[in-house]
């Protein structure tokens, strides 16, 4: 196998995508943690307020939980690598080429998106650090929720009833997966106003992210995701 194979093959997996995203999660959980108890909920991503949410029904409260279930992910990923998958040996320098790939996909990203007159994120902290916090976080806990829990789940759902083929059901659940994704924005208090035009192209932000998760996987597409958001925060912040 070449070294581009290689390389392809090994980011996609589960492993170098929760090791490559373990250093967003810590930004993440550092930038909470320097903002104030009063300003936390005010701050913290949907995606992550509606996770919190479905955990305090099953009686774990806190801001903490979701970062505790996050680290015990990566053991088990970590767990089942070791135990029952084929052998991936973790190289250093993937995981950098790993970050320029996310940069490069955030570029295109970008384009695409400033072309429709519209970005995905806009930063509502008042604080540089909570806008960054919350382009970081947006990367990680949209992409789990969004890409991978509704994506997986909503494939699972689909093949077990209609019995369609892998790649029907999983196309189909990315569709379903993007409208929820840009549905997501307009709930709640902090959430935008609804308009037909933004949800459009909020869908199709959800179409191209998770095409991405498809083709190159979590850690990427969460990285992605992350750095877009950053690139518009600059730009907000410039302005």
């Amino acid at each position: 196998m070449s070294w581009f194979n290689k390389y392809w093959s090994y980011t996609r997996s589960p492993l170098y995508s929760f090791l490559f995203t373990i250093p967003l999660f810590l930004i993440y959980e550092i930038g909470i943690l320097l903002t104030s108890s009063d300003d936390m909920y005010a701050m913290r991503n949907g995606a992550d307020a509606l996770i919190r949410q479905l955990l305090s029904t099953l009686g774990l409260y806190g801001f903490y939980w979701i970062g505790s279930l996050f680290l015990l992910g990566v053991l088990v990923v970590y767990f089942f690598h070791e135990k029952y998958w084929e052998k991936i040996d973790v190289h250093g320098k993937y995981l950098i080429f790993m970050m320029f790939e996310s940069m490069a996909w955030a570029v295109v990203l970008y384009h695409i998106m400033a072309n429709m007159h519209l970005v995905l994120m806009q930063p509502s902290g008042v604080k540089l650090i909570q806008q960054i916090t919350l382009a970081v976080g947006a990367g990680i806990y949209e992409e789990i929720l969004f890409r991978v829990i509704l994506i997986v789940g909503i494939s699972s759902i689909l093949g077990f009833i209609f019995r369609w083929k892998s790649r029907l059901k999983n196309w189909s659940a990315m569709v379903v997966s993007a409208g929820i994704f840009s549905s997501f924005h307009f709930i709640g208090e902090y959430g935008d106003y609804f308009s037909f035009d933004i949800f459009i192209i909020r869908f199709f932000a959800g179409i191209v992210l998770g095409l991405l998760y498809f083709i190159r996987g979590f850690g990427i597409t969460a990285w992605t995701h992350s750095i877009y958001d950053l690139i518009i925060v600059t730009r907000v912040t410039m302005q």
